[in-house]
Parts: structure tokens; C-alpha cells; sequence
């Protein structure tokens, strides 16, 4: 496009203001939404370990419950860390087979009910009410996303932004400037403009370990 602006002699003067507006404000702020979904996604998954982890001791420290049955319910809670961790990192929206195996510690409860005390089973039920918050909160940061429509309007922008940048830079460097400071110019912004653009791509979803910002899922595991 500034070889063409040269060629065509088309230059004007555009305040560069107005096209922070159109582009650097709503990239930014996907780019700040995209690291609040990361934090948040970090929140919940400290939370629904720690919580996997709490329900786990409870089950531990029951002298009713054989060792059998410890065994049983730790294996239960194991597995459904191993799903939904393995969920985050796929791409399958469906959460049918996490809520499978998150009701099955409410069945082993249920079968077990005269070994369990009722104080132990309340505090049970207490974190697990925790833990399915924290799955659901984390299975929301997977599906959705940065809204489609303004992820569009900003590559948009981004790739009509030489159409109107390069003839404003050679209005401000002068006829006489040397080309290649103009081409060197817009080719700097445009890079920028792309990278942030990616940054953004790359945020929106920690789980799938493209990105060199993305979750290490595997921290979060049980047995780690």
C-alpha cells in the first residue's frame, strides 16, 4: 500500500488519535479480558484441588470406613481430578462424563451411610458444593471465549490500518524523507499491531498449551 500512496502521489493528514480509538483501545482491552480469564482460570483451578484434597481427608480420617472403601473413594476423586483437567485440555464441550464420575462420590456416600458420621458427611457435601462451583467456573473459561464480533472488528481495522497510516506518514515525514523510513514506519506499527493481536489469541485460552503463557494443567494434579 505505500509503494501505491508513492506512486499515486496520495497523501493526507489523519489524527492518529482516532485510529487509537479504532484499534489500540479495543485490542487492549481484549487483551486485559483475556488475562483476567487466565487469573481467574488459575483461582479455580487452586480451589478445586485444594477442595479435591479436602474431601479426600475427610474420607481418610473416618475409622468407620475400611481401608477398602478409603481406597475406593480416593480412586473416585482421582479420577474425576483426571477428568476434568483432561476436559480443560481438549476440546470437547460436552461435561457429561465429569458429572458422571463427580456423582459417584455422591452414591459412595449415600451406599456408605452408616460408616460415614453425619458431621463428616455435611462438611463432604459442603466442599463438594466447592468443587462443582469450581468446575463449572473453569468449564465456562473453556467454552466461551473474547466476544466474536469484537475479536473480528479489531483484525478488521488491523489490516485496513496501512490503507490510512501510510499516506499520514508521508504527510508528516515530508515529500522529501527517504522511502524507506515510511515503509520501515508502517511495517514497525503493523508488526506491533499483529503481535498484540496474537498475544490476545494466545491468552484467551490457557488451557491448550500452544502459548508460552498458557497453565501448566499438570500442577494441578493429585498426584503431581
Amino acid at each position: 500500500m505505500t509503494f501505491f500512496c508513492y506512486e499515486l502521489n496520495i497523501v493526507y493528514s489523519v489524527d492518529l488519535t482516532l485510529l487509537s480509538i479504532a484499534i489500540i483501545f479495543p485490542l487492549v482491552f481484549t487483551i486485559r479480558g483475556s488475562f483476567r480469564r487466565r487469573e481467574k482460570a488459575l483461582e479455580h483451578l487452586s480451589e478445586f484441588r485444594s477442595t479435591v484434597k479436602t474431601v479426600m481427608y475427610f474420607f481418610m480420617i473416618n475409622p468407620q470406613l475400611d481401608e477398602e472403601n478409603k481406597k475406593h473413594a480416593s480412586a473416585i476423586l482421582l479420577d474425576i481430578n483426571s477428568k476434568v483437567l483432561d476436559h480443560l485440555s481438549s476440546h470437547n464441550n460436552s461435561l457429561k462424563v465429569v458429572d458422571e464420575i463427580t456423582n459417584q462420590i455422591y452414591n459412595f456416600v449415600l451406599s456408605h451411610n452408616e460408616q460415614i458420621p453425619r458431621q463428616i458427611r455435611d462438611r463432604i457435601f459442603r466442599f463438594m458444593k466447592d468443587m462443582h462451583e469450581s468446575i463449572e467456573n473453569l468449564h465456562a473459561i473453556h467454552i466461551h471465549r473474547t466476544p466474536i464480533s469484537l475479536k473480528a472488528y479489531c483484525k478488521v481495522f488491523i489490516y485496513i490500518f496501512p490503507l490510512i497510516y501510510a499516506p499520514t506518514i508521508i504527510s508528516n515525514l515530508g515529500e522529501f524523507a527517504p522511502e524507506w523510513i515510511t515503509y520501515f514506519v508502517v511495517v514497525l506499527t503493523e508488526f506491533i499491531l499483529i503481535s498484540l493481536y496474537n498475544i490476545q489469541r494466545q491468552l484467551e485460552y490457557p488451557f491448550d498449551n500452544v502459548g508460552m503463557d498458557d497453565i501448566n494443567l499438570d500442577n494441578f494434579r493429585i498426584e503431581r
